[in-house]
């Protein structure tokens, strides 16, 4: 019964050898394929992140680029600005006074301006980029004064509308050769501060002096405006500047510094506006 027993009894399905070994190299193959995907996944994704850097990198480069591309358009607009408001300056400087009704006597000396007024109000910007020129600024002063055949009085006001010696505010300054002297060494160590705007100055001159004249001329000295619109400092000037006849009350002569950098082109380009509209003249010093 044993043995019958023994004979009839089923195999266990594992039993072959060779059909497990086959298992476990399916098993290990599929863990190498595993594994090489893992590492061709691993590869595409630094390959993918690199690609997107880049791609950001690109398009920072593009969006400076555009702005360096823009940045050098204005520059390029307030060069070609700049030159043709130099340009304007020198012919100016070169030309006659426009006048309207006055006196066309003119002293070759002095650029074409005219020197036909009784009184003088010299309008001179103090901002420091005026100081690394200021003997000229002083020189100059003289010249004009010298230039004029007859002056019954003067005055010097910052651009801001401050005096030079306040206590003759309100009155005129005689031109003797004593206070004309006294003037220029007080000028020559004028420590007053501007913003280089001189329309404060202009208003200051004729709201003061406008009236106690018949025959006044304003000299406006500076290298710069900050002023925020031309429009603006134009309509100003010529309101301040007519009388109810319609006449000037005084002409308005502008000296422009330094107008050979191209960073300082406003000054002239106002001032040869405000000279044209008063019957003056610009002239540039460098």
């Amino acid at each position: 019964m044993l043995i019958l027993l023994a004979n009839n009894a089923d195999e266990a399905p594992f039993n072959d050898t060779s059909q497990i070994s086959s298992m476990i190299q399916s098993i290990t193959k599929a863990e190498s394929s595993l594994s090489e995907m893992t590492i061709s996944l691993f590869a595409k994704e630094q390959k993918l992140k690199k690609l997107i850097e880049l791609s950001a990198s690109n398009a920072d480069q593009s969006d400076a680029l555009e702005s360096d591309v823009s940045r050098a358009k204005r520059n390029v607009q307030q060069l070609t600005d700049a030159s043709s408001s130099l340009a304007q300056a020198q012919k100016i400087e070169q030309r006659a006074a426009i006048t309207q009704g006055e006196s066309e006597t003119r002293d070759e000396e002095v650029g074409g301006i005219p020197v036909d007024s009784d009184y003088v109000i010299f309008i001179v910007d103090t901002s420091g980029s005026m100081k690394q020129y200021w003997s000229l600024v002083v020189k100059t002063v003289g010249d004009v004064l010298n230039n004029h055949p007859k002056v019954k009085g003067f005055q010097i006001l910052s651009d801001n509308g401050e005096h030079l010696i306040r206590a003759s505010e309100g009155a005129w300054r005689k031109d003797t050769p004593r206070q004309r002297n006294a003037v220029l060494r007080a000028m020559a160590s004028w420590t007053g501060m501007s913003n280089s705007s001189p329309i404060e100055g202009i208003e200051k001159a004729l709201t003061i002096y406008g009236k106690k004249s018949t025959s006044l001329a304003l000299y406006v000295f500076g290298d710069d405006f900050t002023g925020a619109s031309f429009d603006v400092a134009l309509d100003k000037v010529n309101r301040l500047n007519k009388k109810r006849s319609g006449k000037k009350y005084a002409r308005i002569h502008g000296i422009a510094f330094a107008t050979g950098s191209p960073t300082l082109w406003k000054f002239p380009r106002v001032m040869r506006e405000i000279t044209r509209q008063n019957n003056g003249t610009l002239i540039t010093v460098n």
